[in-house]
């Protein structure tokens, strides 16, 4: 089946990324490092996406998504409202963790990023609202699978790296640790992943 292009764009730089703090599911605004960034996304897709206005615009519905699309679509000299949201598209949930940084899980469970690192596709969280990368990709596959026309797609670090999964890029493995970047844009095109 051939799917329609999707450019994927990770919301821009929180204060929590600044300080490698889990986010997860957490609802962190951008700062200003992250608006700078979702506005030169915004300019990226103009140059290189030929008649990307009449693409579907659909965002994670978290502030840092939406203000992203928002700013993105602004750059773009569209409406910045123009878009629509995808409960699907949120970020993992980090359950317990959320919140936290490594060095405050392990002053409290010493191992717990070694227990994480030995499988980290798998690896479920404590909490009871705690996602494995695995459960992630299941639920984007779902929204995948009902892309029917060519889309931007404003989300999270943990989506994207279940998209590569999905596209058969990486091992999970692999796709779990994959740097996902804020200021650059993401094409899935004809099966390829390319970075723009």
């Amino acid at each position: 089946m051939t799917r329609p292009t999707i450019y994927f764009v990770r919301h821009g730089q929180t204060d929590w990324n600044a300080e490698d703090r889990l986010q997860g599911q957490a609802d962190i605004p951008l700062n200003d490092i992250g608006r700078e960034q979702a506005a030169g996304n915004g300019r990226k897709l103009v140059e290189r996406a030929s008649d990307v206005i009449s693409f579907d615009f659909v965002a994670s519905p978290l502030s840092r998504t939406r203000e992203t699309m928002e700013i993105l679509r602004a750059s773009m000299g569209l409406d910045p409202g123009g878009y629509r949201t995808d409960e699907r598209l949120v970020e993992l949930h980090f359950g317990d963790w959320q919140g936290r940084t490594y060095p405050e899980l392990e002053a409290s469970d010493p191992g717990c990023s070694m227990r994480r690192s030995a499988d980290k596709w798998n690896f479920l969280p404590p909490g009871l609202k705690a996602e494995s990368y695995e459960m992630l990709a299941a639920r984007i596959g779902s929204w995948l699978d009902e892309v029917t026309r060519e889309t931007v797609c404003v989300t999270h670090g943990g989506v994207i790296r279940s998209i590569f999964r999905l596209a058969d890029a990486f091992s999970g493995e692999e796709c779990a640790s994959l740097p996902i970047p804020q200021d650059q844009v993401l094409r899935f095109q004809n099966g390829a992943l390319t970075w723009l």
